[in-house]
């Protein structure tokens, strides 16, 4: 629902009643991940997609009907011989997508998960999709606190540590219960929703190349920030994308802040005296991805400094230098494109390769 939050709020406040539509669960090679969204409001305006436009239709009839009712539904989609152009998903999946009335009754809480998002805070929301008599119940999660009920004080506890110990993973998913909250039993059904804060990407180098990594990295969701040692450089004016521009020393600036496995390093600033003690500090951290620009000569110029800097083996093979894959790329934009290919096929396992090369699955 991240990716819809701004427009259902909207309607939230404006009064509107609206379905949402959100991917539960998905088997095989599903065109979206559990957490992917749509909502229809009452007026038949569609905001998000659960499927890529395979089964939309159908699922927007599914939200109409769950309008005019009030009554949440439940339905899964996949390729049978009777459905595969109608409904079906022509790329051989399966997803359960679960549809719920939204007012402010029903879920008072989404103006808190809205805010929660804006402020990167970690929040979960909980919501019951299979329960005898409390279907579309919603429990609303933070590290240290929990609002609203799924009927038993004993289940709101369970689903609360299960659901606290999702969120801390970043995972989207559906957990079973029994009716008072037993481990081992599948009365009720509920669904996480993780809304951890997004993901990092730092940009060091205040270069052209930095402003179009800016704007691809905010377009994946990244919470992107550009550090320059250069005032005249890294300004507003010429990253209006950024969500914060820093002016310090890169390795000092890294050296203060918090990196984690989703962190993002992009070194473009190709120059020894800034990068090597940048990039001896980022190869310390437990950054996702560390990359850096540079030709192949820059490249074995900088691998000898790092060695003589005390830099290991096993670190410098984290680094993906010269950064981005073989594209042949030459503008910004498509130096961009290559870099945040070569991010998203080592965060999901991608070879880089042609898909028309591949007899794989394209959604593993």
């Amino acid at each position: 629902m991240r990716d819809i939050l701004d427009e259902v709020t909207a309607w939230y406040r404006a009064g509107t009643r609206f379905a949402l539509a959100t991917v539960v669960q998905t088997w095989h090679s599903s065109p979206r991940s559990a957490g992917a969204a749509m909502a229809v409001s009452e007026s038949g305006e569609v905001v998000g997609s659960v499927s890529g436009g395979c089964v939309e239709g159908a699922v927007f009839e599914l939200a109409q009907e769950v309008i005019a009712t009030g009554v949440p539904a439940r339905e899964t989609y996949g390729v049978s011989d009777g459905d595969a152009f109608a409904v079906g998903l022509m790329c051989g999946g399966t997803l359960e997508v679960f549809v719920e009335l939204v007012t402010v009754d029903r879920f008072p809480d989404l103006l808190d998960v809205a805010d929660a998002v804006s402020r990167r805070s970690a929040m979960a929301v909980a919501t019951v999709i299979g329960a005898p008599g409390a279907v579309g119940a919603h429990i609303v999660l933070t590290e240290d606190a929990a609002t609203g009920s799924a009927g038993a004080a004993a289940l709101d506890h369970s689903i609360a540590e299960m659901g606290r110990g999702m969120l801390a993973q970043g995972r989207n998913g559906v957990i079973h219960l029994g009716m008072n909250g037993e481990h081992r039993m599948d009365d009720v059904s509920v669904f996480v929703e993780s809304f951890a804060p997004s993901p990092e990407m730092i940009v060091f180098g205040a270069i052209d190349f930095a402003a179009a990594v800016v704007r691809i990295g905010k377009f994946l969701g990244y919470h992107v920030t550009v550090c320059d040692a250069r005032p005249v450089f890294a300004t507003r004016r010429r990253f209006p994308d950024a969500d914060e521009i820093v002016v310090e020393w890169p390795h000092q600036y890294l050296a203060r802040r918090t990196v984690d496995e989703r962190t993002v390093l992009c070194v473009l600033t190709h120059d020894p005296k800034f990068d090597v003690p940048l990039l001896v500090q980022a190869l310390g951290t437990k950054a996702g991805y560390i990359g850096a620009m540079g030709s192949r000569r820059t490249h074995l110029d900088r691998l000898e400094k790092l060695r003589e800097a005390g830099v290991g083996e096993a670190a410098l093979a984290r680094l993906a230098s010269p950064i981005g894959l073989d594209l042949r790329g030459r503008t910004p934009e498509e130096t961009a494109v290559s870099i945040a290919a070569e991010i998203i096929a080592l965060q999901w396992g991608g070879t880089g390769k042609r898909l028309t090369e591949l007899s794989t699955p394209i959604h593993a």
